[in-house]
């Protein structure tokens, strides 16, 4: 809200047609001070004009204290200095709406707000200073914490159903000591679960170590996780330790299991059941003590019926499995990851992106995400590169994810189509049986074939008068 008097000044967000010029400056204070979020106006020197009572609530100062001074000094938002909202709304030539900052009180308290504000000019259209408005967020902070603190486990976040049953066995699976695997297509989230669990396991405060196994060729990953001796191979110029040892004490991640070959599968079998290893090029037999998480995006049991994974190595890391649903399956989860990677990122930029636009977020709930939560990531990465101000339209976001979404419509409109004309066709075939016999149900029934109860449903269905 912007204020107006008998003097005839307004702000670029009001249309003078529309500002009564018979309140005056009494009438207009008592307006203001009935508004619940804080209103506040300033010069061309942006020294505070006025301020409502909610701007005193909020803030901490009273009118008499804040007016005359410079408004930098009462809000004393990092903005203030680098980023003035009023200067910026004189270059846009437009108001500013919805940002959400940060400022402190007389306390020193911080108190996170969202403010708005245009420019303020006389009946010439003369620039004469600013307005603002601001409202508290500290009750709607309190509530996004909480969200957080009730879906969110280490650096996961879910409120699906099934994402809620693995949160809730990660303690436990954390406590023992057996081998994990973790099941779950690409993007999942299966490094972070596997961070979850080590993190919260007797190993926390020792090393834990990720092995992709499906990035390198035998030769290279046998001497990554098992190290080598001087001369082993080529450039072996010295010994090096293997991820193996490395990780004793600690947990070791085996990211991609699936990928690796019979002959490798033997020597993690050994490692896995005995504790024991050589490294490449030495005969010396040496030992670790790691527990072992390991992942796939693969069937491994389809693997193993066609003999490209070992039973026994199967059975030896399936001690306890976690299964992870896709993305696709858990679509209440886009919104709070989105808001999410919109905090992460307007961390890493500095810019104040706040909300996702109608038609965008519809776009990101209808697309079938392939690279689940990476993808998600990396979309919402994408739009902060294109995004100019407080809201991500769907221009921001990947083209691709825009034509996957409405070819899926498509498809979705193409399917009611044609089960709307078979039933448009079927209620025609019905109905014409029917009056060829008069509506006589048992006639009608020898002629389509089918039993009275079968008529009886199908009418019900197609709304045929049964009567």
């Amino acid at each position: 809200m912007a204020p107006a008097n008998s003097a005839g000044y307004y702000s670029d967000a009001m249309s003078p047609s529309r500002i009564s010029t018979t309140l005056g400056p009494g009438e207009v204070a008592t307006i203001l001070d009935s508004v619940a979020d804080g209103v506040f106006t300033v010069d061309k020197d942006f020294a505070i004009t006025s301020f409502n009572r909610a701007a005193e609530t909020i803030t901490g100062f009273s009118a008499a204290e804040a007016v005359g001074e410079k408004c930098y000094n009462v809000f004393r938002a990092s903005a203030c200095q680098t980023e003035c909202l009023l200067n910026e709304c004189v270059r846009r030539g437009g108001p500013i709406t919805g940002l959400e900052m940060t400022i402190l009180n007389r306390r020193n308290d911080e108190v996170p707000i969202s403010v708005s504000t245009a420019v303020l000019r006389n009946r010439d259209g003369e620039i004469i200073g600013g307005v603002g408005t601001f409202r508290d967020l500290t009750a709607v902070e309190s509530l996004r914490r909480e969200v957080r603190r009730r879906y969110s486990f280490h650096d996961m976040l879910s409120k699906n159903p099934r994402m809620q049953e693995i949160f809730d066995l990660i303690p436990d699976i954390a406590a023992s000591t057996a081998t994990v695997l973790i099941q779950g297509e690409t993007g999942t989230g299966k490094e972070p679960l596997a961070h979850a669990i080590h993190n919260k396991s007797l190993r926390c405060n020792e090393t834990f170590i990720k092995v992709n196994c499906g990035a390198l060729p035998d030769p290279l990953l046998e001497s990554e996780l098992f190290g080598h001796v001087a001369g082993a191979f080529t450039d072996a110029r010295t010994d090096r330790k293997g991820r193996f040892e490395l990780a004793n004490k600690g947990t070791i991640f085996l990211d991609e299991i699936g990928d690796t070959s019979p002959a490798m599968q033997v020597k993690l079998l050994r490692v896995l059941q005995e504790g024991l290893f050589e490294p490449v090029g030495s005969s010396q037999t040496r030992s670790t003590d790691v527990r072992v998480i390991a992942a796939t995006h693969r069937d491994l049991k389809d693997l193993m019926a066609k003999g490209e994974f070992r039973t026994d190595l199967y059975y030896r890391i399936n001690t306890v499995m976690v299964d992870l649903p896709p993305l696709r399956e858990r679509r209440e989860d886009i919104p709070l990851l989105v808001e999410h990677f919109i905090e992460r990122f307007n961390e890493l930029t500095g810019k104040r992106v706040r909300i996702v636009g109608h038609e965008a977020m519809k776009a990101l709930m209808r697309y079938h995400w392939p690279g689940n939560v990476r993808e998600l990531e990396h979309a919402v990465e994408h739009a902060f590169i294109l995004v100019k101000d407080s809201t991500i339209h769907v221009d921001h976001i990947p083209e691709e994810l825009t034509r996957s979404s409405e070819s899926a419509m498509s498809t979705e409109s193409m399917r009611i189509a044609r089960a709307s004309s078979m039933a448009q066709a079927e209620r025609h075939i019905i109905e014409n049986a029917l009056s060829r016999h008069r509506w006589n149900r048992a006639d009608a029934c020898r002629e389509l074939g089918m039993s009275r109860s079968t008529l009886w449903r199908k009418m019900r269905r197609l709304g045929i008068s049964t009567e």
